[in-house]
């Protein structure tokens, strides 16, 4: 059977992340300013949906509510991308802050299933959490993204799933998140893995981490899957070459995936793929 949406490619770009710091990457897009004007170059080679994660004045990473609800505002004016919310933030975030982060409704909101070290980091997830995030989402008719860093994640997603209910759009998207230090490595034998583990009728996205990006990428098109790629995830093109911007690495994906015969999907498509509804209030 084809998987969900394999007739084109659904192109995510993660253009900030919480990682790394605008001094050590000054194309890093920390101001909504730049963080629009990123999203509308990205839309323009082929991105669908955008994976948020905002900055404070001093640009670091916050959760920041006020801010949150600005930025989906302006991407929703100015672009025509869904625009994704990180419910992770930063890895020290508490649960408060990353739960709060749903009363900005989002079109899509990121939700990890289960903790994971995350290079000297532990990325702490509790079930009970995992199970207000999926709640949560469903009460306001967001449309969630599972994250999932290892395989065994698969297994708790099922059992979500199974005791909690479908999304409020019906659709189950999973992104595996390749290639953390800590997680499930990049390369095309886990990925296979993971479909393996895949419920049944879901779409899936790829994220290959660092060097892992190229790899993961090809493993994913040719399974049938989609692409999350930007600076949050690689900060290098080729090896010594920098990335010059996010744009530079959507079109590379979008390049590939019509290579692949697999052409971007427009932003209806893709939120038809992923059950996307207007979210409202609770």
């Amino acid at each position: 059977m084809p998987r969900p949406g394999s007739h084109g490619t659904l192109l995510t770009v993660a253009p900030t992340g919480a990682e790394h710091a605008k001094a050590d990457v000054p194309q890093l897009p920390v101001t909504l300013d730049e963080l629009v004007a990123t999203a509308q170059a990205c839309e323009q080679v082929g991105a669908a949906m955008v994976h948020v994660h905002i900055r404070g004045e001093d640009t670091r990473p916050t959760l920041d509510l006020g801010r949150l609800r600005d930025t989906v505002q302006a991407l929703r004016e100015q672009t025509s991308l869904v625009v994704q919310l990180s419910t992770g933030g930063a890895v020290t975030d508490p649960e408060a802050d990353r739960l709060r982060v749903l009363d900005a409704l989002p079109d899509s909101a990121s939700c990890t299933m289960g903790t994971v070290n995350f290079g000297d980091d532990v990325f702490l997830n509790r079930w009970e959490f995992v199970v207000a995030l999926h709640k949560g989402m469903q009460e306001r008719g967001i449309a969630p993204e599972y994250e999932i860093f290892d395989l065994g994640q698969l297994a708790s997603l099922r059992r979500l799933l199974d005791r909690h209910g479908l999304p409020a759009g019906g659709k189950v998207h999973v992104d595996l998140v390749m290639g953390v230090p800590g997680g499930m490595p990049g390369d095309a034998e886990t990925l296979v893995a993971a479909l393996r583990l895949l419920p049944d009728g879901a779409s899936f996205s790829a994220t290959g981490i660092g060097r892992t990006s190229l790899p993961v990428l090809l493993a994913a098109l040719s399974t049938g899957g989609h692409l999350r790629v930007g600076l949050e995830d690689t900060l290098s093109y080729a090896k010594g070459q920098p990335v010059r911007d996010n744009a530079q690495l959507v079109a590379r994906a979008a390049g590939l995936a019509k290579i692949a015969q697999r052409p971007p999907l427009s932003p209806d498509e893709a939120r038809e793929l992923l059950g996307v509804r207007g979210p409202v209030q609770v």
